[in-house]
């Protein structure tokens, strides 16, 4: 792997951060790290929709300056923790983050992840004091025709499910709101650099959520059962939980020092060794497991899933310097060691801040 950029401790000190959805996985993880490095953080998010989860495991609450419940669906609430809490920075991670999901839940999908960051922006026109914001949308947002590209940060918005389809409205409405609210134009003016983040398929220690391959393999593993492999040779881009958030947060600090400059997208994905095969994914997850493993086919017919999907990520490389840390080998075996480590009942906080550190050392060591 080469050398990647690293978040910088001594920006991140003493910075405050409002942060959507901080009782999921990957806001989890990210409150983890920005409060290792000295920001305080204000999450806010709805409780945590699985149990167990990484929120209550780690004690995510606890290690946040202020940590809210609420939802970004209702406006009058979000500003107002927003204004309390004078954030120079914001990342927004809230959102229905299922595609099975919103096949049944079509309406909480689209209130959600495109009505919830309307109301952000929307907060963010009346608070002064916020320097930066990233949006993260998904590597979904993309108009997929199933063809043998990498998508790049100019293809179209598209979505064939409810959940593709509204965060490629929330990557509109951002667009929208950067034209009309936040442009480079006036930015002297309002002072707000706004990106959106578009990261592959994240795995990692602590996701419990269903329908979704890594936690539904470790949840049968765990107990002995089958697995059931609905879509074996779908293609996707598998990467830890810690590149994608590493990007977000070496691109929050370009966004708040160099301003309008980094508008705009950003694909954050792995290298394309690392797009993989379910099938390939899971004989891996299986080898670094154990013999008490076992998986089968399921032949019914289910919900349309995109087979295909690849990140084209060298404007990241280019421009911030950023690229993947973890071969998927290392992804899936740092993933099974934190949820043994769970298992084993072990000081979870920790071991997620060992892992972090673990992954800081890897970018000195390439």
């Amino acid at each position: 792997m080469e050398s990647s950029a690293l978040p910088d401790d001594p920006f991140w000190r003493g910075k405050k951060v409002f942060l959507t959805g901080h009782s999921g996985f990957k806001g989890g993880w990210l409150t983890l790290w920005l409060t290792l490095m000295g920001a305080k953080v204000t999450g806010y998010s709805l409780p945590p929709n699985t149990k167990p989860s990484m929120f209550a495991v780690c004690g995510v609450q606890d290690v946040a300056e202020c940590s809210l419940f609420g939802d970004i669906r209702e406006y009058q609430q979000l500003e107002r923790a927003m204004k309390d809490a004078a954030p120079d920075i914001v990342f927004h991670l809230a959102a229905q983050p299922l595609v099975r999901h919103s096949y049944v839940h079509p309406v909480e999908t689209y209130q959600t992840n495109v009505m919830g960051t309307v109301n952000l922006l929307e907060a963010m026109r009346q608070i002064r004091t916020i320097r930066a914001a990233i949006i993260v949308t998904t590597d979904k947002c993309y108009e997929n025709t199933e063809q043998s590209v990498a998508f790049s940060e100019d293809d179209p918005m598209g979505g064939h499910d409810p959940y593709s389809s509204s965060k490629g409205c929330a990557e509109i409405v951002v667009s929208a709101y950067q034209r009309s609210f936040f442009s480079r134009d006036t930015y002297p003016a309002h002072g707000v650099a706004i990106a959106t983040a578009r990261a592959g398929n994240v795995i990692g220690g602590g996701d419990w959520s269903v329908d979704r391959l890594v936690p539904d393999a470790l949840a049968a593993f765990q107990t002995g059962q089958y697995l059931s492999i609905r879509n074996p040779n779908a293609i996707r881009p598998w990467q830890h939980v810690l590149d994608p958030l590493a990007g977000y947060l070496v691109l929050a600090k370009k966004l708040f020092k160099s301003g309008v400059t980094y508008n705009g997208a950003w694909n954050f994905g792995p290298d394309p060794e690392n797009e993989k095969r379910v099938v390939d994914v899971i004989s891996s997850l299986a080898s670094a497991w154990g013999p008490s493993a076992k998986w089968r086919y399921d032949e019914a017919i289910h919900a349309h899933e995109a087979r295909f999907l690849k990140l084209d990520c060298s404007k990241a490389h280019s421009q911030l310097d950023w690229r993947p840390q973890y071969p998927l080998e290392i992804a899936l075996q740092k993933t099974v060691e934190w949820h043994l480590a769970a298992s084993a009942s072990k000081n979870m906080r920790e071991f997620s801040n060992s892992q972090i550190a673990e992954y800081r050392l890897s970018h000195s060591s390439n």
